[in-house]
């Protein structure tokens, strides 16, 4: 059964060897006599180009599979210069190749067309976040950071009702919506410290009531936390959930406080 398989792959390849050459003969009948100088050169060239040819595709013969395919594509390469005319010895060299390897060059080609689709989507991801740097960079250009000076690391605009994150003077967070004390319990202003966190904690002075992720910035009671935004607090400065747990996991304790 071997010995007969390798005879058929021979017969196959020696046919895409004849397909080949039948093709460069007829190339070269379509080129036809010159009638000039350079017609003369040109044709001469072709004869040598077609010599080049026939042997590179007797070699396919013997190649491996990536062989074949670098054999292949050198084959193609010498041709392009003939244009549409060597369309028939591209035809004969492909059917030479698959006759001896089925399947290659539609693997190849696939592989090197998957290449291209990941380059792009590659390129179109760093062209993307590219943009979306400029575009932070711009918006950090045009934030309004007030009177916080850049060594805090927490800033609240009361009268803004906002407040953000930073780090050597760069927002990187915010700014997020927050509350804070009503007439009669107005939040502190001025430069404070994170001095303690408590993840579930309860205000034991207003009936047990929750202030999840609180992080005190004095110690009269006054914190950040988890609460409702639209309504006034008791001096507390308020966060939505998502906001509340990003500054608990994310400000330490000595970190600077700036509220104006």
């Amino acid at each position: 059964m071997q010995n007969s398989s390798r005879t058929r792959t021979n017969k196959s390849a020696k046919r895409g060897v004849v397909a080949l050459i039948s093709a460069i003969a007829a190339t070269a009948s379509v080129l036809g006599a010159p009638a000039t100088a350079s017609a003369q050169d040109y044709a001469a060239g072709s004869a040598e180009l077609n010599t080049e040819i026939t042997n590179s595709i007797a070699q396919i013969t013997s190649d491996s599979r990536e062989g074949a395919w670098v054999t292949r594509n050198n084959i193609h390469a010498q041709v392009d210069p003939l244009g549409p005319s060597g369309l028939p010895i591209k035809n004969a060299v492909d059917a030479a190749v698959n006759g001896i390897f089925p399947g290659l060059i539609q693997e190849k080609l696939a592989a090197e067309q998957a290449a291209r689709n990941a380059q792009a989507e590659a390129q179109a991801a760093a062209q993307a976040a590219a943009q979306a740097a400029a575009e932070r960079a711009a918006a950090a250009a045009r934030f309004d950071r007030g009177s916080c000076p850049p060594a805090a690391d927490v800033c609240v605009d009361i009268d803004g009702g906002r407040s953000w994150l930073q780090n050597n003077g760069q927002v990187v967070y915010g700014a997020v919506p927050v509350s804070s004390g009503g007439i009669g319990q107005e939040t502190p202003r001025g430069t404070f410290y994170i001095n303690r966190k408590v993840k579930d904690e309860i205000s034991y002075e207003f009936g047990n009531a929750p202030m999840p992720y609180a992080m005190y910035f004095t110690y009269n009671g006054h914190a950040f936390h988890q609460g409702n935004v639209a309504r006034t607090s008791a001096g507390c400065v308020r966060l939505n959930q998502q906001d509340a747990i990003h500054y608990f996991n994310n400000v330490g304790i000595g970190d600077m406080v700036y509220i104006y």
